[in-house]
């Protein structure tokens, strides 16, 4: 089946999927999504035996149909290689009665990798199918990992250019240190005097202003996205989730066939909307619980089914990448549980008055977990086998707890963990034992080798002692000036 991508807001003009990559988003400013969902076409059973490449291949096929089997397998087998320090790429460990997908075993220690590894070979092979000559210029919008994991897969690539918009002070120490210290003559790295939120607005807007696209296109430009929104980001994360499983049927924790959870913690839902897609695509999912932090915009849209950012307190938490009230890709969800006519209105209602209703049913569960509940999590789970989450990771494994003793639901449930604990080592040492709480950042690094006894990943080691190369801080409405003036 060759599957079609259009817009989320009604725009009916149909694209392949490499040409839906190379745009990014939708001119109408939707976003894109396959005309039809596609379902798996291998058995089930057959995933136990793939390895992770041969698995996203299967995956893959299904999706980005116009790629023919020697691009997708050329883009595969140059993502995931030995940038990741384990031949598995995306483990499933066990803690206690817990099972961890870890998915932070890439070049910037966070799950973002999973997906930007793949990108920009993505990208390259569907400007070369679809004869784009300008020079590609992906703007990029971060709330800590996405920046440092599209900027390490796009460095130094011919024919683009990567500028990367940061809340400044809104990161941790270590993600903002792998960003401003990235190398590549190509890359920009810019902080905003704002949150996330703000700098992703702004990027949208640059997206669908018409008048800068055209002024940028006669200078030999075109944009594209980093960011989740585009579904070359989205796509490949569906497959881990289909890894995930294979690997939880192997260790004996459920029989081929059986349902299961994923708790994912979550802040523009484009990961958890990959196991949406996996799920329709057959994974058998039983519920997809979605955890977020003291931003629990999402937790009240499920469970009241009113979606409101107006008069809500924007929180700085101790888990910042999520730390975001506009979760972009939930725009996807509501196009495929409504229609595109619904979802536009819907988006305009966000937009003109803060808010909109859509109820949802069944499929998805809304929890959260406060900071004082994230890092008991942590503490317990460290304190009982030794294990050591992360903040995000720590916000999802405190959201299932809760959500079991609510519905006791006894499924089997595999949390999704999104970064290595070293990324944000001062919070987790801190919820570990207090008496961390004044360490130096950097400082944290070191001691958490020593408590955890697991080794300071190689890619941040001497983090700290790196040459600052990306100086520029703007204000929340100079994204835009900026952008024109370094294309100029």
């Amino acid at each position: 089946m060759n599957i079609m991508f259009k817009s989320t807001r009604g725009d009916n003009t149909k694209v392949t999927a490499s040409q839906a990559i190379v745009k990014g988003i939708a001119e109408d400013g939707g976003l894109y999504v396959p005309e039809t969902m596609p379902k798996i076409d291998f058995p089930l059973e057959a995933i136990t035996e793939y390895s992770y490449q041969e698995l996203a291949y299967q995956v893959l096929k299904l999706v980005l149909t116009d790629y023919t089997e020697e691009e997708l397998r050329y883009c595969i087998n140059s993502a995931y290689d030995e940038k990741f320090d384990t031949k598995t790429i995306a483990p499933v460990v066990f803690a206690g009665n817990d099972n961890f997908l870890e998915l932070f075993h890439g070049r910037t220690i966070a799950f973002k990798d999973m997906a930007l590894s793949i990108l920009p070979y993505l990208l390259k092979t569907a400007a070369k199918k679809n004869g784009v000559n300008e020079e590609i210029v992906i703007l990029t919008a971060t709330s800590g990992d996405t920046g440092k994991a599209a900027l390490e897969g796009f460095a130094d690539v011919e024919g683009t250019q990567i500028i990367v918009f940061f809340p400044e002070d809104g990161v941790s120490a270590v993600q903002k240190a792998q960003m401003v210290t990235q190398t590549g003559k190509n890359t920009c790295v810019v902080g905003i005097k704002g949150n996330f939120d703000d700098a992703q607005t702004a990027v949208k807007k640059i997206f669908t202003d018409n008048e800068l696209k055209a002024e940028l296109k006669t200078k030999g430009y075109v944009f594209s996205s980093a960011n989740s929104i585009n579904i070359g980001r989205l796509a490949p994360q569906i497959v881990y989730y289909f890894y995930a499983y294979a690997q939880m049927v192997k260790a004996e924790k459920i029989n081929m066939g059986d349902k299961i959870n994923f708790t994912v913690p979550t802040g523009n839902f484009g990961d958890i909307l990959a196991g949406y897609y996996a799920k329709n695509m057959g994974l058998p999912v039983n519920k997809l619980i979605c955890a977020s932090n003291d931003n629990k915009v999402l937790y009240d849209f499920f469970k009241t089914g009113a979606y409101t950012i107006k008069n809500r307190d924007f929180v700085v938490t101790v888990s910042p990448s999520m730390d975001i009230l506009i979760s972009s890709n939930l725009e996807r969800l509501l196009y495929h549980l409504s229609d595109t006519e619904a979802t536009k209105n819907m988006m305009t209602e966000l937009n003109t008055k803060g808010s909109y209703e859509f109820k949802i049913e069944d499929e998805f569960v809304g929890e959260y977990a406060t900071v004082d509940e994230t890092f008991k999590a942590i503490k317990g789970l460290f304190d009982d086998t030794h294990y050591v989450m992360d903040t995000h990771t720590a916000v999802a494994k405190a959201s299932y707890d809760k959500y079991v003793a609510e519905t006791g639901d006894k499924t089997p449930n595999v949390v999704v963990s999104t970064a290595s604990p070293y990324k944000f080592a001062k919070d987790v040492l801190n919820a570990i034992d207090s008496k961390y709480a004044d360490i130096e950042p950097f400082a944290a690094l070191d001691e958490l080798e020593k408590v955890s006894g697991v080794a300071i990943p190689t890619p941040i080691k001497g983090i700290d002692k790196r040459e600052v190369l990306h100086k520029t801080v703007i204000g929340r409405d100079e994204l835009k000036s900026f952008v024109q003036n370094k294309l100029k």
